[in-house]
């Protein structure tokens, strides 16, 4: 019998910032790494005789819970990849259901007729992923293999077994990061063990545990996902919007307005857009302003360091779960043009905004003067350079 543990990649940017990344090669999360430490876990009483991944970062990085400690190669296959999104990559699932509306509504019930322009259909991406499936399953005869890849893949892989239509894949259940799904091949007989098994996920690391979007509540604002616009410091609201959320936290982080210049700081934020519109954004949730994002798009060029100069969230929406998805669009704007690295500055005594920087990946890098003392510069790796987790061998390459 040939078992086969086909596992979907552990959380990365794409879970957490609400971008949508199919062939987009995307990093993965502080989180990320401890479902791969739990994925290690769980695999180290298993035999495994070869790993497979798709060719892109977070799937090879997530198969290093298994091939790094049984000191294994790694064949990464793009057989293996996710459904290409085509147009949509590294789009916000805000910004297309709010633009491609019909689109989006074909996209989550599964409708068969839907396709992108650039991307392909999950008919494409199920027979694609079947084959390179079963042409691993001949490789390997009698022995287990574990096959990292990636969810709405998998899932369209589990219709195809399960004799559904893609039209029918909405009743199989999300997968959770690191999820795993075990098949078990016996001449033409083919038997899902095990679907989308989550076990070695406790609560606290668990991506769908801390996401609600794939349950159903009533609760609007759940899961919110952001759209982002130009902030347009001409029009009056923008202009205003800006100043409100600029002078709430120079408050919130000095306790009063003395020194606050908030003239000065609307200017630069006028010329900065000026120059290059985005260096400024505003986050929105459907017709509402929800954050500002400021960026510096000069300063830190020379050591490929990108600059958040201003991150803030309006009241209403703070433990929505936008400030990841503000990041994100930081992110998305900056790795394009070479960056590795994001920083900011931010007070040693902000401790709810030292407590979200590092948890998103923020380390303390330096210090840099403020208007009332000392600022810690805090950095953030944004680069595809492999983060040691386990000693073991390097990657290797091949196709079928």
């Amino acid at each position: 019998m040939t078992t086969l543990y086909i596992i979907r990649h552990a959380e990365a940017e794409g879970n957490l910032y609400r971008r949508i990344h199919g062939w987009y090669n995307s990093l993965i999360t502080d989180n990320g790494y401890r479902q791969i430490a739990a994925l290690k876990e769980r695999f180290d009483r298993i035999h495994v005789d070869a790993v497979y991944a798709s060719d892109l970062f977070r799937t090879m990085t997530t198969a290093r819970a298994v091939y790094e400690p049984k000191h294994l190669p790694l064949v990464t296959l793009p057989g293996l990849r996710e459904v290409g999104m085509g147009e949509w990559e590294d789009c916000t699932w805000g910004e297309v259901a709010r633009f491609d509306g019909e689109q989006y509504q074909r996209y989550i019930a599964c409708d068969p007729r839907w396709k992108n322009k650039g991307g392909e259909s999950r008919q494409e991406a199920q027979q694609r992923i079947y084959e390179t499936v079963l042409s691993i399953a001949g490789r390997h005869p009698d022995e287990t293999v574990a096959i990292f890849s990636h969810g709405d893949a998998i899932r369209a892989l589990q219709a195809r077994l399960l004799g559904l239509s893609i039209g029918e894949m909405h009743t199989l259940r999300h997968s959770d990061n690191t999820g795993v799904t075990c098949l078990e091949i016996e001449g033409e007989e083919v038997r899902m063990a095990l679907q989308s098994d989550n076990s070695h996920l406790s609560q606290e690391i668990s991506t769908l545990a801390r996401q609600r979007w794939w349950k159903e509540r009533g609760d609007a604002m759940a899961d919110a996902n952001a759209w982002f616009r130009p902030l347009d410091m001409d029009r009056q609201e923008d202009s205003a919007f800006y100043q409100r959320l600029r002078e709430r936290a120079w408050s919130d982080l000095y306790g009063d307005l003395r020194g606050y210049d908030g003239a000065g700081f609307a200017w630069e934020a006028a010329e900065q857009a000026k120059e290059n519109a985005a260096c400024l954004w505003c986050a929105m949730l459907e017709d509402q302003p929800a954050g500002v994002l400021q960026l510096d798009l000069n300063r830190g060029a020379e050591d490929r360091a990108g600059y958040i100069q201003f991150f803030a969230l309006d009241e209403p929406f703070q433990g929505k779960a936008v400030a990841p998805q503000l990041l994100g669009q930081a992110v998305s704007i900056f790795r394009p043009l070479g960056r590795e690295k994001l920083r900011l500055v931010c007070a040693p005594g902000n401790g709810r905004a030292q407590i979200f920087y590092r948890r998103h990946g923020f380390e303390k890098a330096g210090v840099r003067p403020g208007s009332h003392g000392a600022l810690d510069l805090m950095e953030k790796d944004i680069s595809y350079r492999p983060r040691k987790i386990f000693p073991g061998k390097s990657e290797t390459r091949g196709l079928l």
